[in-house]
Parts: structure tokens; C-alpha cells; sequence
């Protein structure tokens, strides 16, 4: 078996701050070669921001903030590689799956790099910078916790952030007077 990244999904954020968001679960890949030879002034907001953080899911080509570390079969492998081929030349301009096969094997190849040394499970975060006109990337690995603070399986060891409850008999809070050191219902 190889290792691959998997685009997964913690909060609901990709979705606002990428133009596209990846799926969660699909495999993925760095994606800098989308930037390369482009002026960092002409991106967008939402470009720059996955230029800044993005991995590439290679079935949407979609961004991710995070991919965690998972286990390819071969046939996944090879499947990963027909796929980001055959998006090369559908949304790249690639003139045929053939010609665009070897450039999405580097890349596939690079992704399974990436995760050689690192268990399953691992979550990577990636950011890149440009410096001097070459894109630097470094790539940040998060270790899962044993178990979740609040039990959500689906997590699979990461915790949310913030854990929002809400409160049935809680008084109403004005954020407004809370600038002012008051909260309304507390006397």
C-alpha cells in the first residue's frame, strides 16, 4: 500500500474562503503547480487564500485547508493518477490524457512523498509564500488525539476549535452593551 492525502473537512470554513472547495475524502495533491509563473498580484482574494493554504482535490479541483494521511490500494493509486490526467487536460488544456499522464504522475508522486514518513491518520496543513519569485511551500503535520473532547467520532481524533452549545434557558445577550462591560439580564 502507498500513502496518499485525503482531503478532509473539520468546519464548515473551506467552502466560504476558497472559491472551490474539495469534497471531503477526495485524494490530493499540493496543487502549486496551478500558481507557477503567475504574478501573486493578480490573484483574487479567494486565489490568494488557496495559494496560501489550498491543497488540490483532484476530483473537483477544489481546495482543502487540511488533508489527513490514508492508506491507497495500487488500483487507487493508478486511479488517482488516470484522474488528475484526465483534469489536466479537461480544465488545464492538456491536449490529451497520454501527453498529461507523466506531469500527473510527478504529482501524484510528490503527494506520496509527502506522507512517506507519517502514519496514517496524521493531519498536514500546507502554506506557501513567495519569496524572490519561487514559491516555498512548508508543510505542517497535526497529531490526532486518543479520543475527542466531545466524542464526535467522525473527527477521528481532531477536535473543532470551538464547541458551540446552546443554552435553552440562557438570558439574551446584547453585543452591543457587552462592549460596555454589561450584559443584559444580569442586572
Amino acid at each position: 500500500m502507498i500513502r496518499l492525502p485525503r482531503t478532509i473537512r473539520l468546519d464548515a470554513s473551506d467552502p466560504v474562503v476558497f472559491g472551490a472547495a474539495a469534497e471531503p475524502g477526495e485524494w490530493a495533491v499540493p496543487g502549486t503547480f496551478l500558481f507557477a509563473g503567475r504574478d501573486p498580484a493578480s490573484l483574487t482574494r479567494k486565489q490568494a487564500i488557496a495559494f496560501r493554504s489550498g491543497f488540490l482535490g483532484i476530483e473537483s479541483f477544489g481546495f482543502s485547508t487540511l488533508v489527513v494521511i490514508a492508506e491507497a490500494t495500487g488500483a487507487e493509486h493508478a486511479a488517482a493518477i488516470d484522474q488528475l490526467a484526465a483534469q489536466l487536460v479537461a480544465r488545464l488544456g492538456a491536449p490529451d490524457p497520454a501527453t498529461a499522464r507523466p506531469a500527473a504522475t510527478e504529482e501524484i508522486a510528490l503527494a506520496a512523498d509527502l506522507c512517506r514518513d507519517h502514519a496514517a491518520g496524521m493531519l498536514v496543513a500546507l502554506h506557501r509564500t513567495w519569496e524572490g519569485g519561487a514559491i516555498r511551500e512548508q508543510f505542517r503535520t497535526l497529531r490526532p488525539r486518543d479520543e475527542t473532547a466531545f466524542s464526535a467520532g467522525y473527527l477521528r481524533g481532531h477536535d473543532r476549535a470551538f464547541h458551540i452549545v446552546e443554552e435553552e434557558d440562557a438570558p439574551p445577550v446584547d453585543l452591543l452593551s457587552l462592549r460596555d462591560g454589561a450584559v443584559r439580564g444580569q442586572g
